[in-house]
């Protein structure tokens, strides 16, 4: 069997995060905020998720998230082509 995460880490245009603050932004499903975390430490453009909990991002000015769903994804996705 496979492990994706061995997998994903040995290419080129992967960066291992280590998350070095919890900002537990996330209070309605603490879960996700290893997600949350690593978007921070990564300095990502964005999240993209369908997940309903993630809206309370929009609300936080410190640090910023943004999130867009799935479907705004791929729409941006499609204009690059």
């Amino acid at each position: 069997m496979y492990n994706i995460a061995e997998i994903l880490i040995k290419l080129k245009n992967v960066e291992k995060i280590e998350i070095s603050f919890k900002w537990n932004l996330i209070t309605t499903d603490p879960d996700d905020n290893k997600f949350v975390d690593c978007a921070i430490a990564g300095r990502v453009k964005y999240v993209v998720t369908n997940d309903k909990h993630f809206s309370i991002l929009k609300n936080v000015s410190f640090p910023k998230v943004d999130v867009i769903s799935i479907d705004d994804f791929m729409e941006e996705l499609k204009n690059l082509l």
